[in-house]
Order: structure tokens, then sequence, then C-alpha cells
């Protein structure tokens, strides 16, 4: 505790004069936008365009300007029901009614998002949230303060930031599993879903064309997590009228994000809340909501509203590119009109028993950590299934090519059979996944290519008889094997191969493997897990190459040798002193050593995809 001893009344006067100077100063509210924005929206915040929160009060009339068909834009009454404070955490929203009879008859639309609310004539904020299966069109409206706030952290879409956030759920210490990267992958976007209790972001539509309506259904639950609604749309960037020409970014008018652009055609629909200059704010909430992007923005054309009792929507069209999202935040999305956003080519080329004509797809696509493996799984999908289902007895050919930077890429070619477009998905979109969220440096993907021949015939088969010249042998000589496969179609047909035993090979019993391509691979990662792991960039790139080099159409035949030497990392010392080899061994040294592993394999094309695989053990005498 303190004392201040004050000797005249001048001094009392001016001490309490001084009091509370700074306290009227601490409590009074700025004169100009801080007063209820703070320092953040100085220079932006016009009082006479936007309105604050704490003016708006229930039962006041307000209205959204929004695209609900070939009539453009409309204005579409509504009734402030009461602002909500702290919907998500640091979020007030704007409960608002509709009393107009097209929004009382479809309920919330799905593709309004973003479509800006107007109280008293000035901007309150964008429709961005609705109840499913709601009886009355109620919206939750974003502040139209938070969304001006989107784009001002002085991040802009570069080098390292176009390809958006990197996914940190591969665990690239183990060999390459790309099966298990799928999984992943997948599960990772289960987890990123936007629902919110019992209510939900206003889903945007993720409007396609050049795909049946069987692809729709699959995209609809792999995009779900991301809020996304899935349906049918134009393709068309061509217009007949000048439509093109016409649409510009404006408030209300519809905000498109093409995807996937060419002959098959991808895209997020949406509407544009404000404009100023070059800067353009929509949707009212987020899309993938990871802040910096880089990805293209377009006009777009909203035919008409379908509407349903799950969840009306926009029917709409990609019209032109104008700009590039440069910042996706919780609060809204945020381009600039003039920009221009990376994508990759793609390429598909289709081979299908009942088509008349080979089929080519040129597309572009956009460049995002995570999006992009979901495109091109969505594009290879619809380009496959574009005449319909595969019958159940199939086989498909193809050929991949990744193309990277500095001449490198990855490239392979196999077959499936029986297995629909998932082998080729997985190890195409596998691999793009695991090169786009490697954790060593950036790799930029120059394009995507695709040669797939799809024949309507199965190409299974399983190994029915095994036979060796002899069970005991002699360093030095050869095994000589023969194998009867068996498939349903094409019958029994026999293979022969011979092993050559190396001449030092130590007198004893070891295992023979005759077996298809998925148990060779078991063994190959089994015993050379270092040719499957990825320690940096261009081992990444080496061990991708490696892990899909082995073809599911042959017969391998392996000798499993005695291990001798050592593994350093990824260098092999198989001849290394036993003596040498411990010292390298010590638990001290930081690089990983293994024993060398020792083997003999050989190979036939058979044609045929084999299941199964047979052991037998053999002797080698003295």
């Amino acid at each position: 505790m303190f004392e201040i001893k004050i000797k005249s009344k001048k001094r009392i006067f001016l001490f309490f004069t001084f009091y509370f100077s700074l306290v009227f100063a601490a409590v009074a509210p700025q004169n100009t936008t801080q007063a209820g924005q703070g320092k953040a929206l100085e220079g932006i915040w016009d009082p006479a365009k936007y309105i604050d929160l704490d003016e708006i009060k229930p039962g006041m009339q307000a209205y959204c300007l929004t695209e609900y068909g070939v009539a453009g834009i409309e204005k579409f009454g509504l009734e402030v029901v009461d602002v909500v404070h702290d919907f998500e955490p640091g979020l007030d929203v704007i409960l608002v009614n509709s009393t107009d009879e097209r929004f009382i008859h479809t309920g919330p639309v799905a593709g309004c998002s973003g479509s800006p609310v107007y109280i008293k004539g000035r901007l309150a904020g964008a429709l961005a949230y609705a109840w499913t299966y709601a009886k009355d069109p109620l919206y939750g409206v974003t502040p139209i303060a938070e969304m001006l706030k989107v784009g001002l952290g002085g991040q802009t879409a570069g080098s390292n930031q176009s390809a958006g956030q990197r996914l940190s759920v591969f665990d690239f210490s183990k060999p390459i599993n790309l099966t298990e990267v799928d999984r992943q992958f997948r599960n990772e976007l289960k987890k990123r879903s936007s629902n919110l209790s019992n209510a939900s972001t206003l889903p945007c539509l993720l409007v396609t064309s050049g795909l049946t309506s069987g692809v729709r259904e699959q995209l609809g639950e792999l995009f779900k997590p991301l809020g996304l609604m899935v349906a049918a749309g134009g393709g068309g960037r061509s217009n007949t009228d000048d439509s093109a020409e016409k649409a510009q970014l404006v408030p209300g008018s519809c905000l498109t994000i093409p995807l996937v652009s060419g002959d098959i055609n991808l895209a997020v629909s949406g509407t544009v809340t404000e404009v100023r200059g070059d800067k353009v704010y929509g949707f009212g909430h987020s899309y993938l909501g990871y802040g910096p992007v880089d990805l293209p923005m377009a006009t777009g054309k909203v035919h008409t509203i379908v509407s349903n009792m799950y969840r009306s929507f926009k029917l709409t069209s990609v019209l032109e590119d104008v700009g590039a999202l440069t910042m996706d935040e919780s609060m809204a999305v945020f381009g600039l009109i003039g920009a221009k956003a990376k994508t990759i080519p793609l390429t598909i080329r289709i081979d299908r028993y009942n088509d008349t004509k080979k089929r080519l797809y040129n597309c572009r696509v956009a460049n995002n950590r995570m999006l992009t493996p979901m495109l091109l799984q969505a594009a290879v999908a619809g380009a496959a299934f574009q005449l319909g289902d595969l019958p159940p007895d199939h086989m498909i050919e193809y050929k991949v090519a990744i193309g990277l930077e500095n001449d490198k890429s990855i490239r392979f070619q196999n077959v499936s059979t029986a297995r629909g477009v998932n082998e080729l998905i997985i190890e195409s979109v596998g691999s793009v996944s695991m090169l786009m969220n490697n954790p060593y440096e950036e790799i930029d993907i120059q394009s995507v290519d695709y040669d797939i021949r799809i024949v309507p015939r199965s190409i299974i088969s399983h190994i029915w008889s095994l036979d060796l010249s002899d069970s005991k042998f002699k360093a030095g000589e050869n095994i000589d094997i023969e194998v009867v496969v068996e498939s349903v179609l094409a019958g029994k047909k026999k293979y022969k191969c011979s092993l050559e035993i190396p001449e030092d090979l130590a007198p004893g019993k070891y295992d023979l493997t005759v077996c298809g391509s998925t148990d060779y691979e078991r063994f190959l990662v089994k015993s050379a897990p270092y040719k499957f792991i990825a320690q940096n960039a261009s081992a990444l790139i080496e061990a991708l190459n490696y892990s899909l080099s082995v073809d599911r159409d042959k017969l391998y035949f392996i000798l499993s040798l005695p291990p001798g030497g050592i593994a350093l990392e990824h260098a092999e010392l198989p001849d290394l002193p036993a003596t040498k080899a411990l010292i390298l061994q010590n638990a001290k040294r930081t690089l990983q050593v293994r024993p060398y592993q020792h083997w003999i394999d050989k190979s036939v094309r058979t044609g045929t995809v084999i299941i199964d695989k047979k052991v037998l053990k053999i002797t080698v005498e003295k």
C-alpha cells in the first residue's frame, strides 16, 4: 500500500483530472474503424458501406444477393432472427430467415455460400451456415468484418505454399507400401469433417462434367469430409451466347474454383461476397481452411436451382478463369483477379473393349498436396468408366509417367485383373501423395500421363504343379524347375526355369520359392527393406521406381541364400569380411546397418497374375 500526500486543493484537482482522463481514454470507443473492429481493418472498414454487429437487432429487415437461375443476380428478402455470439470459438453469427417464397420452397441451397447479406443498405456478411432437413430457410451469416480480415496476414501464395499444407500422415521411416499410403490418406480425409454439432457450414458445390453417375457417387463419399456436395453440372466454357464476356466477379455472382478443367471438369461453386479492387472475398467459410493456397479462380453461370428434400443446390457451369485464390481461412476464401495459379497437365488415353475408338482426355489439375491425389483419382475413374462399369472378368494394362523437375520422373507399367482401376490408382495416386507430402524438400510435379487398355477377360491363375530335376544338388549345378500354371480361361500351361547354385555355397538345406508378384514383393521388402525406404527426396524417387518395377504378369523363382556382409543405409557391401562387418555393426554408430541377405532370382512372363506360391526344400551336398 502506498500513500499520496496532497498539499493543496489545486493539486487535488489536477490529480483527479489526470486520473479520470486515463480512465475515459481506456474505455472510450475510437472514432474510426476501430469502433468495433480493431486496427486490423484500418483503412478497409467503411461505416457507410459496412454495418457492425452492434447495430444489428432482431426483427430488422434484410436481403441477400445471389444467382438463382438464368435471370442472373437477384435480391431475396430476409429477416434478422438474432445475433449469436461464440457460435464457433471466436465467431459471432447473424441468424436470418428468408421471407422470399423461392427460398421457402427450396430451403437452404448448396452454392449460396458467400451470398452477401445487406441490412439498412450496408453489407453485413455472407450466408455461410445452414441446418440439414431444416423446415425453414434459416441461415447463419458470417460477419463481413471477419471476412475482410482474411488475407491481411501478409502471406501470399508462392513456390513453397502453392501446394498447400503438407499432410504429415505418412511414415517415411518404413518401407514404402502404397496400399497403406492410400489407407492413411483416406483416414486423413475422414478427420477433416467440417460438421459443427447439429449445424454445419452450408456446403459448397463440387460441379462435375464428363463423369458418370456412378463415379459421382464415389466422389461424394471422397469429398464429403471437405464439406463439398457433388452434383452434375455443365462443362461449358464455350457458350452460345456471350455469357463469358458478361460474367464478372461482383457481389452475388457465381464464384468457381476449377480443380480439373478440360475434357473432364470438376469445379467448386459458391458465391462472391465482396470485391475491393482486384481483391475478391467469398464463401463466408473455409474451403480447405489451412491458409495460403494457389488455386484457379473463375466466373460461373447458374442455370437453375435443383430443389431437393435433403439439400437443394445450384446447377452451375464454369465460364472463364480470371484469377487465383491465394488464401483460404475459416471465415472466407480470398483471391486476386489477374493472378495465375499453377496447374498440372494431365493426359489420359483409354483403349476400351466396348468403345469404337481410342479416347484421349487432356486436362489440367489444380496443384495442391491434398487435392491433387483426389483429383487424379476422379479423372482416371471418370475416363475408365465413361462407357459403364467393367465386367467381373476384366484385365487392365497401363503405363504411367509422372514428370518431375530436373528431368526426373516416376515411370512404371503393369497389369491388373478383376480389381477395376484400384491398383492403378493406388500406385499412381499414392506416388503423387508421397511426392507432394514428403518432409525433405519441395518436389514439383510437371505432368501426369496415363495410357490404359481395358480387356474383358480375367488373367488370374494359380500354380497347378511344381517339379524339380532333383531334390539334392552340388554347388555349381543347375536346378531345373518345371511349373504348370492353370487359369480358368487359358487352362494349363507349362513354364521352365533354371537356377545355378553358387560354387561357393556351403552344404545345407535351402528354400526354393516359386510365386507371383505379391509374394515376390513381400520377399524383397523383407530381404532388402532399405531399397524401399526414402531418407531424402532423391531416395524417395528411387524407392518409388523400384517398388513399382515388380511385374504382376510374371512367375518368380527365388533361391534364398545365407546372409553375409552388410547393407549400410542404401550402400550394399555383400562381400565384407565378418570381422569388419562386426565393427560397423556397433550400436553406437548413427548409420543404420543391416545384415545383407543374399538370394538368386529369375522370372518368366506368363501373361497371367499368379495368386499363390509354393516353397520347396532343396539340399546342397558336399
